[in-house]
């Protein structure tokens, strides 16, 4: 980890743009959507424009009352004004806490009075149409970056006045708050600080480093995720174009990447399965792609397989990286085109040299092996700090030796190369693997866009499917490609946008395990089939339980 200490000053979140703009001040940002606060600039900036629009906005911040220290909960409407407005938060020594725009007032609520004293970032159409009232009792003020609202100060009344001279703060000082994916629940509030997040930053530098060149990066990331920052400051300190994309439906990412030709995808796993379709789009809007990168999750094999071999550069490569909100990256592989047909989805890489370290602990103090899984354990200087408001829940997932416990199983070879095999949560003893029964599923029925094995209500494992225009399933085909695997219930058959999601498009698993127990529940009649198979009519009934 000495590599990412040495000459650590800390990232400073309020100059990035700054530093950029002073690098590459023509540099482009090319947006798919009109910034809430600004639409007036329409879908194209300058690095220079945006740092400006930054500096801007820091002054109105904090013109509305925002002190140097003090936490600002942003909420807002999806969009890049997420990451610009957390940059202006920081520019007056501000702490942005980040909120995802898929969260339920319910949970902002909470989350708010867990940051509290702190002052609210919204907008009037979270405030109509989703917070509760409480926010107003928990929130130091409440501030609007688009619309009007009783009881709220709107920035844009702002407008014009004196800017203000940027703030350092110390760089072991709390920089920003970011949640975690709430996969088993309430996300928990990740302190980072600008040693920390420079720390999670330079493994990805160094990675980028390699590349030759000036490529286009087009990004879709979550705007309230860390990785954001991360991916902002190395493309646009190296001068590389960015288009950035709050929409991922393939038709329009199409459209977009046909016409803009980039050449680094940076996305959620689940986005890249929804792009796999793109593959087959004789305008080839894939085919300019010289890197994939992903960094949130393990990526199933098919979908690597398919997107490289929808690029036409030569030697394309699919970076994947491993780590979690609390950490940042941990271990990285990488895929070729000969590598990817017969990849094993499980193996997530190894550690970057002087940087991150892993390990893998008996759960059971019988040996590590692919069929009894240990506890993963790394070593980062990315760390986060704490948990806001839950010191205790942070302390229980460090190890007494010190050691950071991810909350996941897995093994390693003989080469050092990690292999994930499953949450811990999701654990189904007598199983196995439920993502590697996935991977398998996925690869050999194409008609498949996500396959998620959960526990049933009885123990058993249960797979939830979702089919490429929600076409019935094949259910002679699906027994032909789970023959070979451990022992589970008919698959059930969802619409994928009925399937509970994170902010970074994972699946929540133990959400959707008690939605089939609640479906099951239902009486019949009110529980309709998610499609039906008229070839098939005594089999329908496994596919029951969609919320559809």
């Amino acid at each position: 980890m000495f590599l990412q200490r040495i000459g650590n000053k800390g990232i400073g979140l309020g100059t990035i743009l700054d530093r950029a703009a002073a690098k590459h001040p023509a540099n482009v940002i090319t947006l798919d959507h009109d910034l809430d606060i600004a639409p007036e600039r329409g879908r194209r900036l300058t690095v220079s424009e945006a740092a400006d629009l930054v500096d801007d906005y820091a002054a109105r911040l904090w013109a509305a009352g925002v002190r140097s220290g003090e936490r600002v909960v942003l909420h807002k409407s999806d969009g890049f004004d997420i990451p610009l407005l957390a940059f202006a938060v920081s520019r007056i020594g501000g702490v942005p806490v980040l909120l995802s725009p898929k969260l339920d007032g319910a949970s902002v609520a909470e989350l708010l009075r867990r940051a509290a004293p702190a002052h609210l970032l919204t907008d009037q159409s979270k405030l109509e149409r989703e917070l509760p009232a409480t926010v107003h009792e928990y929130a130091t003020s409440v501030l609007l970056a688009a619309g009007h609202h009783p009881g709220a100060t709107a920035l844009a009344d702002l407008a014009g006045v004196a800017r203000v001279a940027p703030v350092t703060m110390p760089a072991d000082h709390p920089a920003l708050v970011t949640h975690t994916s709430g996969t088993t629940g309430l996300p928990k509030l990740a302190v980072h600080t600008s040693r920390t997040l420079q720390a999670r930053y330079r493994p990805q530098a160094s990675a980028v480093a390699l590349v030759r060149g000036r490529e286009t990066v087009a990004m879709h990331v979550s705007f309230v995720h860390s990785r954001v920052i991360s991916a902002i400051a190395i493309s646009l300190y190296r001068g590389f174009p960015l288009l950035v994309l709050k929409d991922s439906s393939p038709r329009h990412t199409a459209d977009l990447f046909a016409r803009l030709r980039p050449g680094i995808l940076e996305a959620h796993p689940n986005s890249f399965m929804e792009w796999e379709e793109l593959a087959d789009d004789p305008r080839g809007p894939l085919a300019g792609v010289k890197y994939f990168s992903s960094t949130f999750d393990a990526i199933h094999p098919r979908t690597v397989h398919r997107l490289l071999h929808a690029s036409r550069r030569t030697a394309p490569l699919f970076v994947q990286l491993y780590g979690q909100s609390e950490t940042g990256p941990v271990v990285a592989s990488c895929f070729t085109r000969r590598q990817a047909a017969d990849a094993n989805g499980r193996r997530v890489g190894v550690p970057f040299p002087g940087m991150t370290e892993v390990r893998v602990v008996s759960r059971d103090g019988r040996p590590v092996t692919p069929d009894n899984p240990g506890y993963i354990d790394v070593r980062s200087d990315g760390r986060a700090v704490t948990f806001l408001g839950e010191p205790e829940r942070y302390a229980r997932q460090v190890t007494a030796d010190g050691w950071w416990r991810m909350g996941d199983v897995g093994y390693r070879d003989r080469l050092g190369r990690l292999y994930l095999l499953d949450r811990e949560v999701d654990v189904i003893e007598g199983f196995g693997s439920t993502l590697t029964a996935e991977d398998t599923l996925l690869a050999k029925l194409p008609e498949l866009t996500e396959v998620i094995v959960v526990r049933g209500a009885d123990g058993r494992p249960v797979p939830v499917v979702c089919t490429r225009e929600d076409r019935p399933l094949d259910l002679a085909a699906w027994r032909a490609a789970a023959a070979g695997l451990p022992d589970m219930a008919d698959p059930v058959q969802w619409r994928i946008d009925d399937l509970p999601h994170t902010a970074t498009t994972k699946i929540k698993r133990l959400e959707l395990g008690r939605m089939l127990a609640a479906a099951a529940e239902e009486p019949k009649e009110r529980t309709p089939l998610a499609c039906s198979l008229a070839r098939e009519p005594k089999e329908t009934a496994s596919l029951a339980g969609s919320p559809a």
